[in-house]
């Protein structure tokens, strides 16, 4: 199939639209091998203009972030879907629940579009509200949930966002993660930690000073998550059994043979990694922080950077006066971030040009209303 500017500028006036979900303009997806892709990428956006804002995460493809209008991590997204009110169609290249957080923080008249719905996160999908729900009771039931605010990451759905302002807590990013544990201890003894195991217990014991014992892990598939009485009463940070499947597979292995190899070699890994990982490296920051870190080094420097590939092989054409590596031998994408493709994109902004809205994510009401509180405590941290 094949649509001209002029037929998609016409289309881009239509205001009455369906909600069509998974109708594309000619009934199935553009072929990756389609020679006029690009082309119509072009036109589709040039045609939806102002109507229409493109988020694209770092993790996304080179073709789908060279359409992006702002690129940035889960929030700094979100936010940007927020600041920009005009945009009738926010197009979330990135996973379901980045997708739930911009739709939350923005306002009625804007709908959010995820171009493929089988984009979600391993991560977020390891903690379900009945488990996290399960998991407050039996707290409330040994009388420590009264003493224990949650703290809930950003890579989370907005049923574990919404529980997390319903209880008091807040929501943290990579990179402000250490604030919101400091103001979550300043209320309370104990934090329960949602769902990535790892940020949260790099950030208690390497920024918080508190030591491994003080962190416990909590498992949903076992009685009282695997997890006596004592351990719980006796617990600072109550650590959800989840991990990010791209970060998770770095090893204290793979930073001594990456320093074997090049030597002056330079370690930066996000704090998803492992403990020993993120002990053994030489600078840990979210996704931003490593880029800027990479970034402004100065020439010749050498680099192995522990975070998802996307990001790795971008970092690398940028800086070509460095040496820019993968700190894994083993080439990994994040196998969900990556099902967000051109032709996706392309289809999913064809089809709202021809007054059908495919794929749209909508937060229900109730859920909504906590996760924003929750994230409101965030931004007035």
């Amino acid at each position: 199939m094949s649509i001209s500017l002029s037929d998609l500028l016409v289309l881009g006036q239509g205001k009455d639209l369906t909600s069509e979900r998974g109708v594309s303009c000619s009934g199935e997806l553009p072929a990756a091998s389609d020679p006029t892709l690009i082309d119509r990428a072009i036109a589709a956006r040039t045609a939806l203009g102002d109507r229409a804002l493109i988020l694209g995460h770092h993790y996304q493809r080179d073709e789908v972030i060279k359409f992006a209008d702002i690129t940035g991590d889960s929030f700094k997204l979100a936010q940007a879907a927020a600041e920009q009110s005009s945009a009738e169609f926010i197009f979330f290249c990135g996973v379901h629940f980045m997708a739930e957080s911009a739709d939350i923080l923005t306002s009625a008249k804007q709908r959010v579009i995820l171009p493929d719905l089988a984009a979600g996160c391993s991560m977020a999908d390891m903690a379900t509200a009945n488990q996290v729900n399960e998991c407050w009771n039996e707290l409330e039931k040994i009388g420590v949930a009264s003493r224990t605010t949650p703290v809930t990451y950003m890579n989370s759905s907005a049923a574990i966002k919404s529980f997390t302002g319903e209880h008091g807590g807040t929501i943290c990013t990579s990179s402000n993660a250490q604030k919101s544990l400091e103001w979550a201890f300043s209320k309370s003894e104990k934090v329960l930690f949602l769902p990535d195991q790892h940020l949260g217990r790099n950030t208690a014991v390497l920024a918080l000073g508190l030591s491994l014992d003080d962190c416990i892990l909590w498992n949903p598939w076992k009685p009282m998550g695997g997890l006596t009485e004592d351990q719980i009463r006796g617990a600072k940070m109550i650590l959800w059994r989840g991990h990010c499947s791209v970060h998770g597979r770095f090893t204290r292995e793979s930073i001594q043979e990456v320093r074997t190899r090049i030597p002056g070699v330079q370690v930066i890994v996000h704090p998803e990694c492992q403990h020993e990982v993120v002990a053994d490296a030489d600078v840990v920051g979210s996704t931003e922080k490593i880029i800027q870190v990479v970034s402004q080094s100065a020439p010749g420097s050498k680099w192995a950077v522990g975070t998802e590939l996307n990001l790795v092989s971008r970092l690398a054409s940028q800086n070509p006066d460095k040496e820019v590596v993968f700190l894994d031998k083993t080439v990994c994408y994040c196998s969900t971030m990556n099902r967000i493709d051109l032709p996706h994109l392309v289809w999913s902004m064809e089809s709202i040009l021809a007054g059908h809205i495919v794929n749209q994510i909508k937060v229900d009401s109730r859920i909504a209303q906590y996760s924003k509180v929750a994230l409101e405590q965030m931004l007035a941290l």
